[in-house]
Formats: structure tokens, C-alpha cells, sequence
């Protein structure tokens, strides 16, 4: 190998995405005990600790969704 030739380039590194940052968002909002300090609202006759707790199942998983779209590779 000469010292001429060009490396190989490196492929993009998806990880450098700002859709990353939407992750943050099922970490931090159950962190959030303001949202469901309380009794109410009921649903179903759960209080609001145990219907919001199952309600942040699918908002992890639609972020989650969201940022593997937004950042595969189109190869």
C-alpha cells in the first residue's frame, strides 16, 4: 500500500442524529410526578398512577418508532 492512496472512507455514523434526542422523552416524562400525583381522573376505576404508567408503554415505543425511521439507512 502506497501512502498515496486514499483511506477508505468511513460510513456515516447514524448515532449523530438529533432524532436521537426524542428519546429522551420516555426517559424524562415518567420521571415527570407532577403529571400523576393524584387520584384523578379515573379510568376504568384505575387512578391516574396506574392508567398513565401503561400510557407510557406506547409513547416509548412510538419515539423509539420514530427515531429508527427517521434514522436508518437508506442503502
Amino acid at each position: 500500500m502506497s501512502a498515496q492512496e486514499p483511506s477508505p472512507e468511513k460510513p456515516r455514523r447514524s448515532d449523530l442524529s438529533h432524532w436521537n434526542w426524542l428519546l429522551v422523552v420516555p426517559v424524562v416524562v415518567p420521571l415527570l410526578t407532577l403529571l400523576f400525583n393524584s387520584r384523578t381522573p379515573e379510568i376504568g376505576g384505575f387512578p391516574a398512577f396506574y392508567w398513565m404508567q401503561l400510557a407510557f408503554i406506547p409513547l416509548g415505543v412510538a419515539c423509539t418508532a420514530v427515531v429508527y425511521h427517521m434514522t436508518k439507512r437508506k442503502d
